[in-house]
This record gives structure tokens, sequence and C-alpha cells, in this order.
């Protein structure tokens, strides 16, 4: 890959997570302060992202990778994600908002597999080449959130009751527009040709071919964790935020960088922790990191525990490097050649699809229940809940997942 097609490339994966960093980290506190919304409205609104990610394997496998540039689409759906935050930057109450955030969603799940394929057919070898490509969707998430603290200081105090955060939609706004501009110079990125008479399932696009790996025990185990895991997930992203903010922690967006800045270092630590200690440890690892991050978020506060929060916060690395990216190691691996590809869609389906709408719905009620309870240390409550559905899953997946010897193999 030459000089010029790495740095469009890299641009194009830090405009993608910008534009996402850019005003999904504080949605909860938006909606909370800006719409004034409930628990259960906002569980809805965040749930768009599980109907975006059900949806865009039928945008892409039967849209994009059979009639159209990946790179045109991309384009076109960014172009129209700008006019849509503009909406969302202009909804004055969360009826208004919610079509929109809807809509966006639906066309924005899509394009983070887009920006993959655009980026796969320039490289010789992905396996070395990738990684230092993608580095910078996760660069532009942090940046996303040290611009909002630091720079325009968007989620401080005073600027949270000016009502200041509804400027993310415009900054996500106009960085979609410029990225779908930009889509329009990447690579040449046109269908795959197929062999005649070759066409692709609705079975086959969402997965649902390897259903036949759930016959395996270990499998189905795992199948069945990565789907509940996803509860605690969600309680994080829609509820870490608002946190921070109503205990007072100074610049919560652009300190909640820092699980980013964290997944990127444990990533590069996952072969090392495959290698001394195999699969099934290492995902218990991410396992117990969630029961302890929402342990600290429990009992830490915004004073002399705020570090309790901190470590909370950079165990996001561990907590989501450890069990889901080696979720879709072991599930390449367990999967073999046949169903390699649907299995990577239908834990894709079950986990940001499936799981995370329940979790979505689950930490929304939690959420409205302990509101209307009128209970002391609301976030105590709320994050207990989290923790001890973690605790729970990380001691019946020890008890019952059995690593296969072939599997362990791999991993050294």
């Amino acid at each position: 890959m030459n000089t010029i097609t790495r740095a469009k490339l890299s641009f194009m994966m830090f405009l993608e997570f910008f534009i996402w960093g850019a005003w999904f980290v504080t949605l909860g506190t938006f909606l909370n302060i800006n719409l004034n919304a409930s628990g259960l409205e906002s569980a809805n609104v965040f749930s768009t992202q599980s109907f975006g990610a059900i949806i865009a394997p039928f945008i892409i496998g039967l849209i994009a990778d059979r009639y159209f540039n990946a790179e045109r689409i991309l384009g076109v759906l960014h172009l129209i994600g700008a006019f849509l935050m503009y909406q969302m930057y202009s909804a004055p109450d969360v009826s208004v908002f919610y079509p929109y955030v809807l809509a966006y969603m639906i066309g924005y799940m899509p394009t983070l597999a887009l920006v993959n394929s655009v980026s796969f057919r320039q490289m010789q070898n992905p396996e070395k080449e990738f990684s230092s490509i993608r580095v910078w969707g996760t660069i532009g998430w942090i940046i996303a959130g040290l611009v909002i603290s630091y720079v325009f200081h968007w989620d401080s105090g005073d600027n949270l009751k000016a009502g200041a955060l509804k400027n993310t939609f415009l900054m996500a706004g106009i960085a979609s527009l410029v990225l779908g501009l930009y889509s329009f110079i990447l690579p040449k990125t046109p269908p795959v040709a197929r062999e005649a008479g070759e066409k692709s399932s609705i079975s086959e696009i969402l997965g649902l071919d390897a259903l036949k790996l759930l016959n395996k025990k270990d499998f189905l185990i795992f199948f069945i964790s990565a789907i509940l895991i996803c509860i605690p997930l969600a309680f994080y992203y829609q509820n870490a935020n608002p946190f921070l903010s109503d205990i007072g922690l100074p610049n919560p967006t652009g300190k909640m960088a820092i699980g980013q800045i964290s997944e990127a270092f444990f990533l590069l630590l996952l072969p090392v922790f495959f290698s001394r200690f195999g699969f099934k440890k290492t995902i218990l690892f991410g396992m117990l990191a969630w029961a302890i991050r929402y342990a600290l978020f429990a009992y830490g506060n915004a004073n002399e525990l705020s570090f309790m929060l901190i470590i909370g916060i950079a165990l996001h690395g561990i907590c989501y490097d450890f069990f889901f990216v080696s979720g879709q190691i072991y599930t390449d691996a367990r999967a073999g050649e046949k169903y390699k590809s649907s299995a990577q869609g239908l834990v894709t389906l079950a986990t940001y699809g499936v799981g995370m709408l329940i979790g979505f719905w689950v930490a929304g009620f939690v959420t409205e229940h302990y509101k209307a309870a009128a209970v002391d240390n609301l976030w105590q409550h709320v994050w207990i809940v989290p923790a001890s559905i973690a605790a729970i899953i990380f001691v019946l997946f020890a008890l019952f997942f059995k690593e296969k010897k072939e599997i362990h193999a791999i991993s050294e």
C-alpha cells in the first residue's frame, strides 16, 4: 500500500469514529438535561443503535456488496447523516428527536462495515496492515472527547445547565459532511464480482447459517454469555457520562477518553494473554473487569475517591478487548473455514443487535425504578445491578465453559 492510500484510509477512519465519539458518549447526559428524558425514553433512544446493527447487514449484504461502490455508499450515507445530525441538534424534545436518531443509526451502522471494506480491498496483507489504519479510528474517538471537555467545555457544570451539549450534534454533523464529501475521493471499491448464478441468501447475510455451531456446547455457552454480557455493557454506554456529570467529576467526557486509550493499549497485550492463559481465562479476565469496574463506580466519588472512577474508566480496555475481541478470535477459530463469515455475523447480530437492545432497556428500567423509589445514593444502586450481573455471568462461564484443546493450541 502506498503512502497516499494509507493516509487517505487513516483519515477516513479518524473521521468515522470522531463522528461517533462526538455525540454518542454524551448522549445520555444530553437526553437527561436538554430534553428531560426519562430512563425509559433514554433506553428507547439508545436502542436505535441495536436496530441499526440489526438492519445494517441487509444494507451491506443486499445492496453494497452487489450493486454499488462501497466508497460511494459511504459518502451518501454520511451526507444524509449530516442532515440528520442538524435535525437532532434542532430537536426540541424526545418525540421529535427519536425519529431522526433512529434514521441516523440505520444509516450510520452500515458505515462501520463499509470503512472496513474500503480498507481491506486496498491491502495485500490485512493482518499486518489493518491495525495501523484502524488505530486512527480510536484516535478520532479520543480527540472528540478531548475537544468536548477541554476545548469547548460543553460538559462543564455551567455549560451543561445552559444546554451546550446540543453543540456536539453540530460538530458531528460538520464532520459527517466532511467525510461524506471526502468519501468520493477514496480508492475505488466496486462490488466483488460474483460467479454466474451465485447468490447470497438472507440466512447467510445475517449469519444464520452458523446456527449449526450452537450444537457445540462450548460455542453455545460462549454465545449465550456474549448476549448476557451486553447488558452490563449497555449500562456503561447509557449511564456512564450522565453519572460522571451528575456527581460533578470535572471534564467527564475528556476523562472517558481514557477508556479508548486503554482499549488501544490492551489490544496490543491480547497476544500475550492468549499465549500465557488461553482463550477461557482471557475472556474471564474481561468478564471480571466488568464487575470490578461497576463496583468502583458504585463506591467511588468525584472527590477523595475519584481515583476509583478513573480506574473504572481505564478498565474499559480489559472489559472490551478481553471479551469482545477475544470472542471474535475464538469464533473465527471455532467456526471452521465454512462458517467463518456467517459465525462473525451471527455473533455481531446477537451482541450489538439483540444483546445491546435488551441491555439498554434493562438499564433504562433500573434507572427509572430507582429514581421513582427516590433512594439515597441513586447511582450506587444503579451500578450494583450490572456489577452483580457481570459477576454471575463470570461464575457461570467459569463453571460451564470447557475450552477445546485445539482452540487452546491456536492461542499458544
